[in-house]
């Protein structure tokens, strides 16, 4: 990526490397940086093979990817045969620890170990997975991972068969390949996939067993004796994903029904015990409130009047601000290009060395080429956007089609995205006792702005298109709104 941006720079004019696959084994990449850096003028040059061209990028290219899957083949391969030999793989669990000069073989870290027993014994006992979450972090326990443990920690996942209390290893049992990795090729982040039950391979290592037959067998019982939460799993409700805990900034979930009464709780509270409130709150009470607050604090003439002038005059003031910019970096541009023709003058006079116009004139290319990308980002002329009233009437019934829905129960999943055009964030701030909690509310009337048709929005200074009116993607002028009341309980 550095390499790139100075390429963008204009800083070299040419990448020299021992061979192709030292910028990238991927066939696309290496073609993506050949095509780019040849659109620069940029060469590439190996130190066998010289100047790289579309025939050497496409082998070179292949060749590195197929080296790369037989690397990975053979890797493989070598792993099975250390795990049929009792060793490990790669990596460890919670409980273990390498042995120095042993590769592939693990050994028992007896404060974890015990650590590990308790958690299993504590299941046993009746405790939930929350309930020993929280105990273990209020005594200060070293979580396996990030700061503090977590219910998904103990519990883990029956597909993969991970977390302390479903992880065949504590019983001396090693279960390998069930898993692969794979790059996501948009985001470059490996990315874990469950292998079919007839690829594991599984070995007993008895030496690597923590906790008992009997035990696990217990935990495993209990475990297949419950319900599978995918059957019960909630529908998602109005405010799904934008609820916030006052108190720590968490998120927050359903807690459970009482009736027809969801309540949620904060989930940094319910999962790991490491947030102070505990208190439930009723879902429905703050979905009206929610509702009840945008119809009376937004849709007042006032507020929208006042929400649409603070849109209309930033953007005023980023167009004017704009203009003067241009002015400044285009009259730069012309000074940057006569100091080019001088310092070229110079040059060609023998007045400058061969070394000393180099340097110049790369530093002239890198600030010309800063300023004509900042120019080409600017708009040409002044904007200026005009609501028309039925944005605003667009926005009301919006908001009226919300409340309608929430009243006559329809599924929250087809106006969850309505909801989230107008509110970032809905925090539940808790308070002394016997008060009622306090909500806070934050978004931006701009977000619902930029989805609103475009042959609702008047434009001047914009570019004509079919239809013969004026079209323009709303600009990016964030108008937030936000406040703060008392919950109230619905009659």
């Amino acid at each position: 990526m550095a390499l790139m941006d100075a390429a963008r720079d204009r800083l070299f004019d040419v990448v020299i490397v021992e061979a192709l696959d030292r910028i990238s084994r991927d066939q696309e990449d290496l073609a993506g940086i050949y095509k780019r850096l040849s659109f620069l003028g940029i060469e590439i040059r190996a130190v066998h093979d010289g100047r790289a061209d579309a025939v050497q990028i496409g082998i070179r290219g292949l060749v590195g990817a197929l080296y790369l899957q037989d690397l990975a083949h053979k890797i493989r391969r070598g792993m099975t045969g250390r795990v049929a030999a009792g060793a490990s793989p790669g990596g460890k669990a919670y409980g273990y620890e390498p042995v120095p000069g042993e590769a592939g073989s693990l050994r028992i870290v007896e404060h974890e170990a015990d650590v590990v027993r308790r958690i299993f014994q504590m299941y046993r006992g009746g405790h939930s997975p929350r309930d020993i979450a929280g105990k273990l972090n209020a005594e200060g326990v070293p979580a396996p991972r990030g700061s503090y443990w977590q219910a998904s920690t103990i519990n883990g996942s029956k597909q993969r068969l991970n977390g302390i209390l479903q992880n065949p290893l504590y019983r001396g049992r090693l279960i390998w390949n069930r898993i692969h990795m794979i790059k996501d090729p948009d985001t470059g982040r490996r990315i874990s996939r469950l292998n079919p039950q007839s690829e594991w391979k599984t070995v007993e290592v008895p030496h690597l067993r923590i906790v008992d037959e009997e035990a696990f067998d217990d935990v495993a019982a209990v475990k297949a004796a419950s319900t599978d939460p995918r059957k019960t799993m909630k529908v998602k409700r109005l405010l799904s994903g934008l609820l916030r805990c006052g108190a720590c900034g968490a998120g927050m979930s359903i807690q459970g029904k009482m009736g027809r009464v969801t309540r949620i709780v904060c989930t940094r509270a319910k999962e790991s015990r490491t947030c102070d409130n505990h208190r439930p709150y009723v879902l429905d009470d703050i979905e009206a409130a929610v509702l009840s607050g945008l119809k009376t604090k937004i849709l007042t003439p006032k507020a929208v009047e006042y929400l649409i002038w603070t849109y209309n005059e930033k953007e005023k003031s980023r167009h004017a601000n704009s203009g003067a910019s241009r002015a400044k970096m285009e009259n730069r541009l012309a000074s940057i290009e006569r100091e080019f023709q001088r310092a070229t003058d110079l040059a060609i006079k023998g007045i400058l060395s061969d070394d000393e116009a180099r340097t110049r004139l790369s530093a002239i290319r890198a600030e010309k080429a800063e300023i004509v990308e900042a120019i080409a980002s600017m708009p040409e002329n002044p904007v200026v956007v005009s609501f028309m009233p039925a944005v605003v009437s667009e926005y009301k019934t919006l908001v009226e089609r919300l409340d309608i829905a929430l009243r006559d129960g329809a599924d929250a999943a087809t106006v969850g995205a309505d909801i989230r055009k107008l509110i970032r964030t809905v925090t539940v701030h808790p308070t002394g006792s016997g008060q009622p909690p306090e909500i806070e509310i934050s978004g931006f009337l701009s977000n619902f702005v930029k989805e609103a048709a475009p042959d609702r929005i008047r434009i001047r200074g914009g570019a004509m298109v079919a239809g013969e009116r004026f079209v323009r993607t709303p600009p990016n002028v964030e108008v937030p709104f936000s406040w703060r009341e008392p919950l109230k309980r619905r009659a």
